[in-house]
């Protein structure tokens, strides 16, 4: 099918309404540039955010099938988001920084990858994303909180689970904090306190939480940017290889138009931006786009996690919180602070946890069946607690997206994930079940038990770095050698870290912004 084109040229053309699609809409628009948003999935408004797992499930990855395979395959659906607002739309509001070292692994320690920049290059951007968007939290009692601003808002409160919790990690020894949350602790930029109902996973119905429906996605709109809704983008348009004409997109009834633009951005997922790359090969780009290295796709990485239960002496009110967490602990996350394995690793303490999640997690265990689950239930809706541990994964340039040979609902290629842990983050993940269930015990805790390993968050696969030969993208998110494509969120990261990834995905793209808007005039020319 022929594509019907637009004579309209507009600014920019953003590919993805997530956490970096969002922000630069907003940012772009309110500089007075004319901007079109097209996102795949469907137009979600705050009505849509139900307080209801049942419901929360239209949040996630609805659109043509992912194949993954691999030593230990890791999913998509959840790890992606599915309409305006993408992944930040159900993520859960936890907002660590990154640390300085994890920019500088493959200097300080001869493994991993380097950052084509660096923290303090970062720390401007965290400070001011944090102001604008809001952040409870202790910055003082993050003793391993690198350099930054005082959060803007005191911490959420523990209540009676991180209560029990931060006691169980004093009696071994250890620390916590206040986690940093985008979650408002007090009302904050004209959107209400956190009322700690513990479905931020459903997406949060008041916008306590920052989501790009609370913030950037009204910001870009009434600032004139034009956001399109089920309509993917299946092709990047090119006449010579060092620039990008315009976009190809599907509407509804399958008609395929074009949309010319000045700046073309992709923010989509981590497994959508590199598949749209390759799905646009053409003559001038015979392996796709930007991938004249066999560069995009690979080095994707997540996060191994762990979650350690038990049950306390004391009620917890397991229901009561937010999903991420209340408390959090960076006290191993140096890069060698594991014996016998690499890699950074954090505790995030005290999610709320709802009645069915008790259930699910109770059918895993065998011994619990009949009168024996009956009563477990009925302890754990009360005394029941739990942590995540989640560990840092080396970049593999083995671990990547891919093309298959089916084509898609869209009229694309496949995209295919290739995921496996490393040994190394597998010690991770043992050293972590250690030392969660020795808290527990030192806390008093009975009935301790841990899940397996499974994995959250997706980064990588159009890394960033210095040398087109290695990385798909420069320091400012531009794809090397094309003029005027960039690239934002977490796919840029060539090391991941230990810490979650949305506040980071926040200030690489404000950099971003800033750079193209401050330096880059003849863009727009």
């Amino acid at each position: 099918m022929t594509a019907a084109s637009t004579s309209t040229i507009v600014d920019v053309a953003i590919v993805g309404a997530g956490a970096a699609g969002a922000m630069l809409a907003a940012r772009f628009a309110e500089a007075g540039k004319s901007v079109t948003v097209f996102e795949a999935g469907p137009p979600w408004d705050a009505s849509a955010l139900v307080s209801s797992q049942i419901w929360s499930r239209r949040l996630r990855w609805g659109g043509p099938p992912v194949a993954t395979t691999g030593k230990e395959p890791i999913g998509f659906g959840f790890n992606a988001g599915w309409g305006l607002g993408g992944a930040a739309l159900h993520h859960y509001g936890t907002w660590p920084r990154l640390h300085p070292a994890d920019f500088t692994m493959r200097t300080d320690h001869g493994r991993g990858l380097d950052w084509p920049i660096g923290y303090d290059d970062l720390r401007p951007y965290y400070d001011r994303i944090q102001r604008e968007v809001g952040i409870s939290g202790d910055a003082a009692a993050e003793t391993w909180r690198p350099a930054g601003d005082p959060y803007p808002m005191p911490p959420l409160d523990p209540l009676k689970q991180g209560a029990v919790l931060a006691r169980a990690f004093a009696a071994a020894g250890k620390r916590v904090a206040p986690a940093p949350m985008a979650i408002n602790s007090v009302d904050y930029g004209n959107r209400p306190a956190c009322i700690y109902d513990g479905w931020c996973d459903a997406g949060c119905p008041i916008m306590a939480l920052a989501n790009p429906l609370a913030i950037f996605l009204p910001r870009a709109e009434l600032a004139g940017a034009k956001i399109h809704a089920e309509t993917p983008v299946t092709r990047l348009l090119a006449t010579d290889g060092k620039r990008i004409d315009g976009v190809e997109y599907r509407l509804k009834s399958g008609e395929r138009r074009v949309q010319r633009a000045r700046l073309v951005v992709l923010a989509g997922s981590v497994v959508g931006n590199p598949a749209l790359l390759l799905n646009s090969a053409s003559a001038v780009h015979p392996h796709g786009v930007g991938n004249d290295h066999d560069m995009v796709g690979r080095y994707v990485m997540t996060h191994g996690l762990i979650q350690i239960l038990g049950l306390f002496p004391d009620e917890t009110e397991p229901h009561r919180g937010v999903t991420g967490a209340h408390l959090i602990s960076h006290e191993n996350y140096g890069k060698t602070s594991t014996a016998g394995a690499f890699g950074s690793r954090q505790w995030l303490v005290a999610a709320s946890i709802k009645p069915n999640d008790l259930a699910g997690l109770a059918a895993a265990r065998m011994d619990l069946n009949g009168p024996a689950l009956d009563a477990f239930m009925r302890q754990a809706v009360r005394h029941g607690a739990n942590m995540i541990g989640m560990c840092e994964e080396e970049p593999d340039s083995d671990n990547r997206v891919e093309l298959t040979g089916e084509v898609n609902a869209w009229g694309m290629r496949r995209a295919r994930m290739v995921h496996g842990f490393s040994d190394d983050a597998k010690r991770l993940w043992a050293a972590m079940r250690d030392e969660g269930k020795a808290i527990f015990k030192a806390g008093g805790a009975t009935d301790i038990w841990h899940t397996q390993m499974n994995s959250a968050h997706l980064a990588g696969g159009t890394i960033m770095g210095r040398d087109p030969a290695t990385s798909v993208a420069d320091g400012h998110g531009r794809v090397h050698g094309i003029d005027n494509l960039y690239i934002a969120g977490s796919g840029l990261f060539p090391t991941e870290g230990g810490a979650n990834p949305t506040f980071t995905v926040h200030a690489v793209a404000e950099r971003t912004a800033d750079q193209i808007l401050r330096d880059r005039p003849e863009l727009f020319a």
